[in-house]
């Protein structure tokens, strides 16, 4: 079974305190987050993070405070989320394929990461029949990744242990909905990491 891991918008600004949009709690899934990609890397498995890159007038600011402009600081991903090898997907690329590419930053302007339009082809291009997702909010931009991946006809997977919301009532019932659908919600060690001392991942 071919795997691929969805890492969804673990940008600074939803991650810290410090964040235009902080995601209460969201820093205490950094050591999960980046376990996982270091574990999808050690067994050539695709890691597709997806990445909210919006301009200084970005019509979304008008209902969410201006957050992750592109090219600011509070866009980045934290350090030890990045992968040694990695490529840029902006919404306007054209298909970048990932033959020896770790990491795949998506960038996209909306909560759901198919606006990117580029998206479908590298999908087909990974050709996974199975996708892991974790990262920021389950609600939304977690939500769309799992439901599009869904669509696909492949087994897909959320982390329960590796995500975060803004509202735990609508997680709750956006992972309940996500298992009628057919998906599965799972933890660290399912996925081939244990949690050791409850932060250190081995």
């Amino acid at each position: 079974m071919k795997t691929v891991f969805f890492d969804i918008d673990t940008q600074l600004d939803f991650m810290f305190p410090a964040g235009a949009l902080y995601v209460p709690g969201a820093e205490g899934i950094l050591s999960a987050v980046a376990g996982l990609n270091r574990f999808a890397a050690a067994n050539g498995i695709v890691v597709v993070s997806t990445m909210d890159a919006h301009a200084e007038n970005d019509e979304e600011f008008l209902h969410w405070p201006p957050h992750c402009v592109a090219g600011c600081n509070g866009q980045r991903k934290p350090g030890q989320t990045l992968l040694e090898s990695r490529a840029v997907v902006t919404s306007e690329a054209g298909r970048v394929g990932p033959l020896g590419t770790q990491q795949i930053l998506l960038e996209k302007q909306t909560f759901d990461c198919f606006s990117n339009p580029n998206l479908p082809g590298l999908l087909e291009e990974l050709g996974a029949d199975r996708y892991v997702v974790y990262g920021v909010v389950t609600e939304i931009c977690v939500k769309f990744a799992a439901f599009g991946l869904l669509r696909t006809g492949a087994r897909v997977e959320i982390v329960g242990d590796a995500v975060r919301s803004l509202r735990a009532e609508a997680a709750e019932a956006m992972l309940a909905e996500f298992r009628v659908a057919g998906g599965l919600v799972t933890g660290m060690a399912e996925v081939g990491l244990f949690v050791q001392n409850s932060s250190t991942l081995i």
